[in-house]
């Protein structure tokens, strides 16, 4: 699984926490900063990750910033993106099962790092249910074909195959 993250300052530390358990499952990282704690735009960062996804060159990206809101917003302005700002595990699993989210985002101020950690685990290890579902996504998919504005995603679920990303 490849997977792109980046946070904004208030996320940095989290990240590069997140950013160890990934390496430690195996994952293959794409880090697109930011770099430091130094005050920085989410923006830049979050739309960098989440075109990574839905280009393809990413299965799944995770975003930080202090709320997560900003992060979330940013990622779902891109087309092909389905970001989720998750706050337990509950959420998290949802995301996927029901979602196929495809961009996870955690509050760093707000999560603590157990917690975080298995949201990550859980998020990863949840495989999206189809079904219902999948009509449900193909719905958005198929809004986002018509009224957006942007390149054709490439990555497999948004190309009317929703399922498992990864």
């Amino acid at each position: 699984m490849r997977i792109a993250i980046g946070s904004d300052h208030r996320g940095f530390a989290a990240k590069q926490k997140i950013k160890a358990l990934l390496l430690e499952l195996g994952v293959k990282v794409s880090d697109f900063g930011t770099d430091t704690g130094e005050s920085c735009d989410y923006p830049e960062i979050g739309l960098k990750v989440a075109t990574e996804v839905a280009s393809g060159n990413a299965d799944r990206g995770i975003l930080f910033c202090g709320s997560g809101i900003g992060m979330c917003i940013t990622a779902n302005k891109v087309r092909g993106i389905r970001a989720a700002l998750c706050h337990d595990e509950l959420t998290a699993q949802m995301s996927r099962r029901h979602n196929d989210a495809n961009v996870l985002c955690l509050p760093a101020d707000l999560v603590g790092d157990a917690l975080m950690q298995s949201i990550v685990r859980l998020w990863l290890q949840t495989e999206f249910e189809g079904g219902r579902h999948a009509r449900r996504v193909n719905m958005i998919v198929e809004y986002e074909r018509q009224h957006m504005v942007g390149p054709e995603p490439t990555h497999p679920a948004d190309q009317g195959k929703s399922g498992p990303t990864g």
